[in-house]
């Protein structure tokens, strides 16, 4: 035998191995490496380049109107709901009655009082239960200009206007008889951030204790805060007391600034906006605390888009040191952390002078930017910023200071730890009043609305409601763009079944992966049904797969995927990137700044993972099941509820009163004290919780699996929301397609009534 021959034949017999370790149809598959990670690193390649791609992006949603400014300001009202939609400035506040004075029976409201004027303790009405609260400077003669005047979350307002703490630039407004309300903000502490009734508190910032609960339900602590705003422009436009000019102005340092900007941009009664130590680009606002986390923000505003909002107002933005933010408080004893990570510091002047630029409109809006030198500043604003501001608000130049002596405050000890506290609770009650009538307010929206009498007539009816819950709850990412390029390798043997790890690409850079489980006796030419099975949190799909019983990961999973492909079964064990901790949850603060969320980017890799399995020679693309455990079976809500080709869903150690979770302060178990920052989505409390998310699911077969010790979840609130979906099946005459199946277990895949439902449902006999 030559040499050549014995190459040759060496070179038959690997290729013949390799074929055997790569699935037909399918390349060699030459990743190496933690394949989740480079998911993960993909996905947020991917994120980024779309950020950057935003920008221009948004040009298709303004439809601006140059030829006057009433035509101007008229084509950009589009723009200006849909900012106060995404901040949640969506409420009807209540009647302004006037501003109360903060007094009681030995205490004065005066807290100050100079040559031109005094300082008040006030508070005033803005929403059922909640007031604005702060201190009034009130001149003593005539009133040329009103002002809200906004100090950064971590400065109180006695801080803002100097009390005890040497002259402020502010006072020169106060002495050319500007009438000035400074509002309390709500702080980046987090004394009050928990539940004195269960004795549990957080790390969170005052800010982010306030933005998870009221995020999903549509409301943001930016948009509480110029609710607040706005109520004062109120009771300034009808000419507060003592009478005087109406002309009215909005002042704001730090995140003060973010919202004097804002309230500007949503109510065009404010003539003159001045905007301190908040402006730039926004396209990492993902990186700044997540209390600044606007769905949808970056795709049609920028800070230049919200200044065209102003336009042609005047605008007065500084340049100016603001307090370095490095990320929440410490964790500490007593307190549980998981607070979000977010940092905040000065902006560079360059990109200030950016967006200014860009902020620039043919109607005449050119945004007036003055820089303090580093080291000059010993106010929050500058008193050349503050002329600018009275110049375009008075048409006048401001005058002198004549207010020299210190101010002291009269009521001696006051401690503004109690005012913040009532401030943070007042939002809280709000918000936990939203969430007590949810259900009541989606019995209204949705499930009155619907016409259907049986399952054909809602097989088609849904398809609306399905629609609205991708592309504006979810969040519509585009369809795969790139060539399946299914690529594969043998990574497991039983006497029963052989398994592949098998990738396919969706866009540049993302990919979808799982294994594949194939039974041994397969039969050339059948084609069988599919189970999805669908790890959880910080899985990967071989968790499922695993058949150790000392395993952890065999006691949350049972090695189901392994169990139902020794049935008979494909399976198809996918991998969602809900993994790394911070580096999977900054996927969502990236997606969500783009109207999206995690399962965005994961609904177009199960697109793209049903288009290959629906081409598999032994794969029936009619009988495709989903089945997940955990996050798995927030999945299983979410994927089969917008992509038709799963046939079935199964819900396993998730489903629940999924928006009384995530919001309650009430409850141990609640989203609100735990590291899992990204889990919130946008205002799903008043379009779809989990009952309305299996509707979209019917008339397919769904199916909940509970076990009665998973601490996910309390019985009785999951039975409270699966009896929508019981009485919802049953009207449309399929009742036999919805089940529940309890267990006397903790959080883990039971195996026993899930297996009958998919044998019944994927019509495959038992063995």
């Amino acid at each position: 035998m030559t040499g050549l021959t014995l190459v040759s034949m060496a070179l038959a017999t690997a290729i013949t191995a390799r074929a055997q370790d790569t699935l037909p149809g399918t390349q060699p598959l030459t990743r190496e490496g933690d394949l989740s990670a480079q998911m993960v690193e993909g996905i947020d390649r991917w994120l980024l380049r779309e950020i950057e791609r935003s920008v221009e992006g948004r040009k298709q949603y303004w439809k601006r109107d140059f030829s006057s400014p009433e035509a101007y300001i008229k084509s950009v009202e589009p723009n200006r709901q849909r900012l106060r939609q995404i901040i949640g400035v969506v409420d009807q506040r209540v009647p302004m009655t006037g501003m109360e004075l903060l007094a009681t029976t030995s205490k004065s409201a005066l807290v100050a009082d100079k040559e031109r004027w005094t300082v008040q303790a006030v508070r005033w009405p803005v929403l059922e239960g909640v007031h604005g609260e702060g201190l009034l400077v009130q001149p003593k003669g005539e009133i040329k200009a009103r002002v809200v005047l906004l100090p950064d979350a971590d400065m109180t307002p006695e801080e803002m206007l100097g009390l005890k703490g040497g002259r402020q630039s502010v006072w020169h407004l106060a002495d050319n008889g500007f009438q000035i309300l400074i509002p309390t903000l709500i702080s980046r502490s987090d004394e009050f951030s928990g539940s004195e009734r269960l004795g549990l508190f957080t790390n969170q910032p005052h800010r982010e204790w306030i933005y998870r609960q009221a995020f999903e339900m549509g409301r943001h602590i930016i948009g509480y805060e110029i609710q607040k705003v706005l109520a004062a422009v109120d009771w300034f436009s009808q000419g507060a007391p003592p009478t005087g000019s109406t002309r009215i102005g909005v002042v704001g340092y730090g995140e003060g600034g973010l919202v004097a900007f804002y309230a500007a941009a949503i109510d065009t009664r404010i003539e003159a906006v001045l905007v301190s130590g908040y402006f730039g680009t926004r396209q990492s606002v993902w990186a700044e605390p997540i209390y600044r986390n606007v769905f949808g923000l970056l795709r049609e505003f920028g800070d230049a888009e919200i200044a065209s909002l102003i336009a042609p107002r005047p605008l007065v933005i500084e340049h100016s040191e603001v307090p370095k933010i490095s990320g929440p408080p410490q964790a500490r004893q007593g307190r549980r952390g998981g607070a979000a990570p977010g940092v905040l510091g000065t902006i560079g002047f360059e990109e200030v002078r950016s967006e200014v630029e860009r902020a620039i409109q043919p109607n005449g809006l050119r945004p007036r930017l003055v820089a303090r030198e580093n080291g000059q500043a010993v106010a929050p604003i500058s008193l050349a910023a503050l002329q600018e501001f009275h110049r375009s608000l008075t048409r006048e130049e401001l005058g002198p200071q004549l207010s020299s002596q210190p101010l002291g405050d009269r009521r001696g000890n006051f401690d503004p730890v109690e005012r913040q506290k009532r401030q943070l609770k007042e939002l809280e009650g709000h918000v936990q009043g939203l969430l007590r009538v949810a259900t009541y307010e989606r019995e209204k929206t949705f499930w009155a609305q619907l016409k259907s009498k049986d399952a054909a007539a809602w097989d088609k009816e849904r398809r609306a409601w399905q629609t609205n819950f991708w592309d504006n709850v979810m969040g519509r990412f585009p369809p795969p763009s790139e060539p399946v390029n299914a690529q594969s390798r043998k990574v497991l043997e039983t006497d029963k079944v052989t398994g592949y790890d098998v990738t396919v690409d969706v866009w540049p850079d993302v990919f979808a992966w799982g294994v594949l489980l194939l039974p041994k006796d397969l039969k050339p030419g059948e084609r069988r049904p599919v189970v999805v099975c669908q790890h959880g949190l910080e899985g990967v799909p071989m968790d499922t797969i695993v058949d150790d019983p000392k395993s952890r990961a065999y006691a949350a999973y049972k090695a189901y995927s392994l169990r139902l492909a020794e049935r008979g079964f494909v399976v198809f064990a996918p991998h969602n990137p809900y993994r790394g901790q911070d580096k999977f949850r900054t996927l969502q603060r990236k997606a969500n700044a783009l109207g999206g969320h995690l399962f965005s980017f994961t609904f177009a890799q199960h697109e793209r993972i049903l288009d290959w399995l629906g081409e598999q020679p032994f794969v029936d693309p009619r009988r495709i099941a989903f089945y997940g455990l955990s996050y798995g079976g927030k999945s299983a809500m979410r994927i089969p509820a917008v992509l038709d080709r799963y046939c079935l869903s199964i819900c396993s150690a998730d489903f629940n009163e999924w928006v009384w979770k995530n919001a309650t302060v009430d409850w141990r178990g609640s989203y609100l004290f735990t590291g899992e920052y990204e889990i919130f989505e946008w205002n799903l409390g008043h379009t779809f919780n989990y009952a309305e998310m299996a509707a979209l699911i019917a008339p397919r077969p769904f199916m909940v699996e509970r076990g009665h010790d998973d601490g996910v979840g309390i019985d009785e609130w999951v039975n409270f929301e699966f009896a929508k979906v019981r009485r919802f099946y049953t009207k449309l005459g399929i009742g036999d397609r919805a089940e529940i199946e309890h267990f006397n277990g903790p959080h883990t895949i039971n195996g026993q009534g899930t297996f009958d439902f998919l044998h019944k449902h994927l019509n495959w006999p038992k063995r």
